[in-house]
């Protein structure tokens, strides 16, 4: 149970620290296009392309595991 805890925790931790990365390079590195403003002033706004969650999830869940599995991070049984 404390090494399930410990992937869990550490997984979670770097889910998110992916997910704020790639929100602050998306939003760095967006241009809006001022060429479609020319002749309608609608509301929409456009982001872009999404990333791939997937990807991202199984990344995280290895780097995870890995992590869980240094003896660092591993509780010794008493």
């Amino acid at each position: 149970m404390k090494r399930y805890l410990v992937f869990l925790i550490s997984f979670v931790m770097i889910y998110m620290v992916f997910q704020i990365g790639s929100g602050l390079i998306l939003t760095a590195s967006y241009t809006p296009d001022f060429s479609s403003i020319e002749g309608n002033l609608s509301q929409e706004v456009v982001f872009g392309t999404t990333s791939i969650p997937l990807l991202v999830i199984l990344l995280t869940a290895t780097l995870a595991y890995f992590l869980s599995q240094k003896k660092k991070f591993r509780i010794s049984k008493n």
